[in-house]
């Protein structure tokens, strides 16, 4: 089973070299840490960044260097920095090769929902609908289920919706896995997990091939 930095560092190998890539907000904000040595790939951020970095060391923040969910970060040698509607340009000409959310739930159609649960305060929506409207590659990077267990993978999505059939590939603690004919198709499964945990842990459709490798975390 993988924690969120396995998630990450699994996510990171889908980059390629020369990538724009947009870094939602949780886990997706840790693939920078797992970018190899050598490759190239410009993150960007809707609060206006593209050049975005690891996260910093202790000791080593600057207060007035944050990414879209606020959080410090560092800046890569040759960064640029705009306002936030020349970022959502780029988003929205569709200048970003790669999308990586998070997501509360996503569906078998590829629905995701990944902004509000009705009752509780939010801040909104932030850039999580252009970018799924804009994107043509996203991949969701979530736990398998919910705190109580529950599986976040579903026929349906029961939350407010933040994108239609958009969600391409979905990278778990237990599973990578692709949506397309309306089902997830399990490509992967994480290290220690067996085919019958993700069975028993998804409740959309699973299309499940014969042999499913390990995925191989360095």
């Amino acid at each position: 089973m993988l924690d969120k930095n396995g998630i990450a560092q699994r996510i990171a190998q889908e980059v390629h070299d020369g990538w724009y890539v947009n870094l939602g907000i949780g886990i997706p904000t840790l693939v920078a840490n797992f970018i190899p040595e050598g490759m190239e790939v410009e993150f960007q951020s809707e609060n206006g960044i593209l050049g975005m970095g690891p996260f910093p060391f202790a000791g080593k923040e600057d207060a007035d260097l944050i990414n879209a969910g606020k959080q410090t970060i560092t800046a890569m040698p040759g960064a640029a920095f705009f306002d936030s509607a020349t970022s959502f340009a780029m988003i929205r000409g569709q200048h970003v090769q790669l999308t990586v959310l998070g997501a509360m739930e996503v569906a078998q159609n590829g629905d995701i929902a990944n902004w509000k649960i009705p009752g509780k305060m939010v801040k909104g929506m932030g850039g999580a609908m252009d970018l799924v409207a804009s994107a043509e590659n996203i991949i969701v990077a979530m736990m398998h289920t919910n705190r109580a267990g529950e599986s976040k993978l579903l026929p349906s999505c029961t939350l407010p919706l933040t994108g239609v059939g958009c969600v391409k590939r979905v990278v778990t603690n237990l599973a990578v896995l692709d949506i397309r004919d309306g089902a997830f198709h399990l490509v992967e499964r994480a290290p220690g997990i067996e085919v019958d945990q993700i069975r028993a842990a998804t409740a959309g459709k699973l299309v499940v091939p014969e042999v499913v490798p390990e995925m191989v975390i360095a």
